[in-house]
């Protein structure tokens, strides 16, 4: 494919570019730190900078850009967005990955360059250990003079190869030492340790990440850890790669989990980087805009007020306080009303959520049953099957390369996913836009396994047998080593397995309520139901009406206006919303956020008994 000069390059599918954004995107000779507030299309940027670095050959082949985002959905989102602005060519030149995908891809792959006691199997098996898991460790092994929370700690931020005698390095050894006893267990923080020492020992994998990589690309930056920097420092240092950092401060939410409070200006200062503001609001319009600016301010009093670009298209109030006395009453009026709004067609029950702060399977049960007495159906994202949560499913490469091709056996036609489908195979099979007769040899191929397919399913009423024999089918015609190779994250097979068994869990769940293909097509990807999920599950997200459930003191315990992360937390999840924002209150729970209730009642926040919902 030819390249286009830089001078006439221009963004696709969007209009333009604010001028803070095309600024940002051709800076390509140093270091670029982007702040962005909410709605301000950062992954949109990040799909365009990485379009204009490869369309103009600025990132010329065979080097790769690297983009690393903190969540999977975030991942594949900007992956989307450049595989429909590049040729497939381009787009398999740009890796988009988690931390923790990024480390682990690096382990399976130079595993066995892992000097001496710390060099794992291959049938490692991955863990996620809580408090519970580190006292039984503490127990079982005699691991002394640490509690769990320190042991924690130390598992994360202690270097290998754990040299000296301490009594911190000590605690540590044991601890790795137990995890590598029987069958070898790593959770990602060991993963992360085990692939900087990877790293500093190794100068030769160090080269060829640098030359592979000359770009790369950080999302949501606010929340990177003192590890996961280490980690990108021992990679990258020295080679001068073109970086692009985006995030926000106000946006984070991640203190809890290690997140350096200090991040952008040790980006700054450690790569010399360029500041660059983008001040538009692409998601919510200005009566919405105006309400997260005054909470925005409450996080950061220099922030600067952003310019709303979307339009409002719905009437009535956009953000209030629904009062209940009850939490029975809560549960019915919401329901009423939402039903009420979806009957109207106000609003498409999947494009709004339900948002709680913990314990999403006890609101679940709290709520279902007055849902499903108004016709609608709820459905908890969070909620576990076999191992994996309903929204991680349908985040995953896997489930985004075999929807399509489900979709097409189940309808006559459908140009959208014979399209995704064909731009996936040819990223699977390493095929160019160039090579006609390969690509019409995949076509063909193709064409023939949707007509098997189409005819399969015309014939059979779906059910949770027959739902899982075609998923197999389909992947056996796309081959699941091609997976394996294009996403690192399956080269293993309990990591593949996990996944595969999750899609199938929830296909053969949905068997049970479609009653022909596209219904349970339709019912797997949540289409028609009102999504329940926790608030730090909504970063990276947008829906039309959001609700959060149970804003009281009992709830929101710590939400005080000196406690930034958490005030943080609650900015993050309210910026979702890109027409309306409602808070649930039941008197019976606990008592009000009166501070919250005093701060955003000047810029529009009502307080409306619940009574008064439906007329």
């Amino acid at each position: 494919m030819s390249l286009v000069y830089p001078a006439d390059w221009r963004p696709q599918g969007v209009e333009d570019l604010e001028p803070g954004a095309w600024e940002a995107l051709r800076e390509t000779s140093r270091c670029v730190l982007v702040t962005a507030g909410a709605g301000a299309g950062k992954t949109e940027f990040l799909a365009q900078k990485a379009a204009y670095l490869l369309q103009t050959g600025i990132c010329p082949s065979p080097k790769r850009i690297l983009a690393i985002s903190f969540k999977r959905d975030a991942a594949r989102n900007l992956t989307m967005r450049l595989e429909k602005r590049c040729t497939p060519e381009q787009a398999r030149r740009f890796h988009s990955f988690t931390f923790d995908a990024f480390a682990k891809g690096l382990l399976d792959r130079f595993r066995a360059a892992i000097p001496g006691e710390f060099q794992p199997p291959s049938d490692y098996r991955i863990v996620m250990p809580g408090q519970k898991d580190y006292q039984e460790a503490i127990k079982e092994h005699n691991i002394p003079y640490v509690n769990a929370q320190q042991l924690e700690s130390l598992v994360i931020t202690t270097d290998l190869p754990l040299e000296g005698d301490d009594l911190n390095v000590r605690a540590v050894r044991s601890y790795w030492q137990s995890q590598y006893q029987r069958e070898v267990l790593l959770s990602f923080p060991m993963i992360k340790r085990l692939v900087l020492l990877l790293l500093k020992e190794n100068v030769f994998i160090r080269r060829a990440l640098q030359i592979t990589y000359p770009v790369i690309f950080l999302d949501e930056f606010q929340d990177i850890t003192g590890p996961q920097y280490e980690l990108l420092r021992a990679a990258f240092h020295g080679a001068s790669p073109n970086m692009t950092a985006v995030g926000d401060d106000k946006q984070r939410i991640m203190g809890w989990a290690g997140a350096m409070p200090d991040a952008f200006q040790r980006f700054s200062t450690d790569h010399d980087a360029c500041r660059i503001q983008l001040l538009c609001n692409w998601r919510s319009h200005k009566e919405l805009v105006r309400i997260q600016h005054v909470i925005a301010r409450q996080i950061d009093q220099n922030v600067v007020t952003p310019v709303a670009r979307a339009k409002r298209t719905v009437g009535g109030e956009i953000a209030a306080i629904w009062q209940f006395d009850t939490e029975a009453q809560e549960a019915e009026m919401l329901a009423s009303w939402l039903a009420r709004e979806v009957e109207n067609n106000v609003v498409e029950p999947h494009k709004t959520a339900v948002l709680v702060r913990m314990r999403a399977k006890e609101i679940e049960a709290k709520l279902s049953l007055a849902f499903i007495q108004k016709g609608l159906r709820l459905r908890n994202l969070a909620r576990d099957i076999g191992g994996i949560s309903i929204q991680d499913v349908l985040s995953e490469e896997l489930t985004q390369i075999l929807l399509p091709i489900l979709r097409l056996g189940s309808t006559t036609r459908s140009p959208e996913n014979w399209e995704a489908t064909v731009r996936n195979l040819q990223f699977l099979e390493a095929i160019g836009s160039e090579d006609d007769k390969a690509l019409q040899k995949l076509h063909r191929r193709l064409d023939a396994m949707v007509r098997t397919l189409r005819a399969t399913m015309q014939n059979c009423q779906p059910t949770d047998v027959i739902a899982e024999a075609v998923a197999l089918t389909v992947l056996g015609s796309i081959r699941p080593e091609s997976i394996r190779n294009a996403f690192p994250q399956y080269n293993r097979q309990q990591d593949f397995d996990r996944v595969w068994g999750g899609i199938i869990t929830l296909l053969k769940e949905c068997a049970s309520v479609g009653t022909d293909w596209p219904t349970l097509l339709d019912e797997f990807e949540g289409l028609g139901q009102v999504v329940l999920m926790t608030i730090h599950k909504s970063k990276g997200l947008e829906f039309h009406t959001m609700i959060f459930y149970g804003l009281d003191n009992q709830t929101w315990w710590s939400l005080r206006q000196n406690r930034k992360e958490e005030l943080s937390s609650f900015f993050v999840a309210f910026t979702r919303a890109r027409q309306r924002a409602f808070f649930t209150f039941c008197s019976g729970r606990g008592q009000p956020v009166d501070w919250i209730e005093r701060l955003l009642q000047p810029v529009g926040l009502l307080r409306i008994r619940g009574q008064e919902l439906i007329p």
